[in-house]
């Protein structure tokens, strides 16, 4: 029992989250693979296979939906279109006050959650329809990619492709509540995993055909290691804030002054800003991807939104800093936090009591800024290294930037999740002294 990774599997609750998370996820990738009916396979596949050059936009799609976007799985939209409703419905609860107020009576989350499905399924429509203009696109391209009318293949896409994102989502619900870790944070992750073997096995077959220099290997490989440990680093940096607690008595028992801290993560969101920032922009990518031999306007549209141009990452950066302003503002209220500290009778060494929320709120700036902006450049790495070493798109957007993020990210939190399941039954953590810090996704 000494052995934690045996320790794991000896704990019965444990065994089961654990093998149940495997069985979602596995049936998660076998989805990936599966194509909407009336596709020809082979004929889709001999496009992509003429496409040298590589298409930026859609290796970009593939990445989050792991792969499953150009085999036109019926998972090919992923979970992103949950996240982007899920952002919408944020930003909805902040503009109408009323919304606010149904979303915090009783049963008014359950009521936002119905909507939040509801808006999901029409985001699903959308972009299921540009699936088949794009479709139709290929479908000028090759020989019968179609074995259906151009109208009933719309009607299946539609209909197919929503419901593989609804199934999807009610396994990453399933994962958070019968599992291990965040649901729908791990079926991205698992996408990304499942595409980095042969990301690496296609990196070295094009060192050995001579098309990227073996130096450019080296250095790529040594960025990715040391972005890793740059990135474990920031996720586990804080800042505390000391909080004194008077004496106070409560029924009969007094209860004696305490002292402890508040811990403001140096990156308070994780990688939340990074995820919703580029559910943002697939949004309105696919559709102009889709849609762009439909008319010129369409076409630099989709050439602006293009990974690697300087438009794109522009607002690829604002929309991080936004979202790490914003998400940070709704998990961790400084108003909030004040309340609940002059409520228990707490004070900060200092700083009058009066002025706590304007002190804390203060703090926070100061780390959310800095800590934005290192997501930002972690982020955008992946074009860095294409422009600077000419990495093909599909390896580089696995093995830097966001990639990285969500990896580390999400494996942090699930490692959190498991030592403190094993804490509970009287074993010992993952890591030595177990110094994980966990992260509310």
């Amino acid at each position: 029992m000494a052995n934690p990774i045996i320790g794991m599997f000896r704990i019965k609750e444990l065994r089961e989250r654990i093998l149940f998370t495997f069985g979602m996820l596995v049936v998660f990738r076998i989805g990936a693979v599966f194509p909407i009916p009336g596709i020809n396979v082979r004929e889709l596949s001999r496009f992509f296979m003429t496409q040298t050059t590589g298409n930026p936009i859609v290796d970009y799609l593939d990445f989050f939906a792991g792969g499953a976007f150009s085999n036109f799985s019926v998972f090919m939209l992923g979970i992103m279109p949950y996240i982007t409703m899920s952002i919408i419905m944020q930003l909805l609860l902040i503009v109408f006050p009323n919304l606010k107020k149904i979303s915090q009576e009783d049963g008014g989350r359950k009521k936002i959650q119905k909507w939040q499905r509801y808006g999901t399924v029409v985001v699903c429509i959308i972009q299921a329809l540009a699936v088949s203009q794009f479709a139709r696109y290929i479908d000028s391209q090759v020989d019968s990619l179609l074995y259906v009318s151009m109208f009933q293949f719309t009607m299946i896409s539609i209909l197919t492709v929503t419901t593989g994102t609804i199934f999807l989502m009610w396994i990453g619900e399933q994962i958070t509540k019968r599992g291990v870790g965040n649901g729908i944070s791990l079926l991205i992750y698992a996408g990304i995993v499942a595409r980095l073997p042969d990301a690496v096995f296609q990196l070295f077959r094009m060192m050995r055909s001579g098309d990227i220099n073996p130096v450019f290997v080296l250095i790529v490989l040594v960025m990715f290691v040391a972005i890793v440990a740059l990135v474990v680093f920031e996720q586990q940096g804080q800042r505390k804030i000391p909080v004194n607690y008077a004496k106070r008595v409560v029924g009969r028992r007094m209860y004696g002054a305490q002292n402890t801290y508040i811990p403001f993560k140096i990156n308070p969101s994780g990688v939340i800003p990074v995820i919703f920032a580029s559910s943002i922009l697939m949004f309105p990518m696919q559709i102009a991807q889709s849609l762009g031999s439909e008319g010129n306007w369409l076409t630099s549209v989709s050439n602006a939104l293009n990974p690697q141009s300087l438009l794109y990452n522009i607002i690829y950066v604002l929309l991080i800093v936004f979202f790490a302003y914003f998400y940070t503002q709704v998990t961790l209220n400084p108003i909030e936090i004040a309340k609940q500290i002059r409520e228990n009778g707490g004070s900060i060494p200092g700083i009058r009591t009066e002025r706590i929320e304007e002190h804390l709120t203060k703090i926070l700036n100061r780390i959310v800024l800095p800590g934005s902006l290192y997501l930002a450049f972690i982020a955008v790495t992946p074009t860095l290294i294409q422009l600077a070493f000419r990495i093909p798109s599909s390896v580089a957007y696995i093995m830097g930037g966001t990639s990285l993020l969500i990896m580390v990210g999400v494996g942090l939190d699930t490692m959190t999740q498991i030592e403190g399941l094993l804490k509970m039954h009287h074993h010992e953590g993952l890591v030595k002294r177990g110094k994980l810090r966990g992260r509310n996704l």
